[in-house]
């Protein structure tokens, strides 16, 4: 099979030539968190939010924040059966049943106190509820590994084939190692793509630990 070359590696480069590689429907889900492209608005907010760590890991990692173009979610839509997308308010997708709300709870003023998952399939609406605040940061919108790990229990199967084309710093990614799932991860950081490494590293190491 093709696509077998891709499979549990963190790929780096524009995910863009990646998924053109790919066959068509050759991956089940596409499980990822695209850059919103909101500039110095997540970055510089008022008072001791300046000082956050995602505040602190915006201005100064290594990271892109540019909106992907619709060919990028064309070729998503062509390489894979279902999908789940972080952030589905930033960007134009078709109408859907089945929303994600991730209730973060935050309760400031200057923060989001809940991010929309747009997903594809044809199933009630959910809310899923975990503080992004306790997080140890890495990256500056790095999502919990939990919340990867509920998204993968709710809407794929056991042998499924999981696509992060934004991985970051690899939390969905951890999320399928826990759950056995094979992946594919594409990175356009170096620096990411080297932390996703050392996560998914400890992850199998952890998972080879006797009970």
């Amino acid at each position: 099979m093709e696509i077998e070359k891709y499979l549990n590696k963190v790929h780096c480069g524009d995910c863009l030539t990646l998924l053109k590689e790919l066959p068509d429907n050759s991956v089940d889900l596409v499980l990822t968190d695209p850059p919103y492209g909101l500039g110095n608005r997540l970055s510089d907010g008022g008072g001791k939010l300046k000082n956050t760590p995602m505040a602190k890991l915006y201005r100064n990692g290594n990271w892109i924040d540019e909106k992907p173009s619709m060919k990028v979610f064309n070729e998503i839509f062509r390489i894979s059966k279902n999908q789940v997308i972080c952030g589905g308010n930033y960007f134009h997708l078709p109408p859907t049943r089945c929303v994600i709300a991730w209730d973060k709870k935050n309760y400031m003023p200057t923060l989001s106190n809940w991010e929309y998952i747009w997903t594809s399939f044809d199933k009630p609406a959910k809310i899923y509820r975990q503080s992004s605040m306790n997080l140890h940061r890495q990256h500056p919108t790095q999502k919990p590994v939990a919340l990867g790990e509920w998204i993968l229990n709710q809407y794929s199967k056991k042998d499924d084939i999981i696509l992060d084309c934004f991985c970051g710093s690899g939390s969905f990614l951890v999320a399928c190692e826990r759950l056995g799932k094979q992946w594919i991860g594409c990175e356009i950081s170096p620096e990411y793509v080297a932390i996703a490494n050392e996560r998914i590293k400890a992850e199998q190491a952890q998972l080879k630990l006797p009970l």
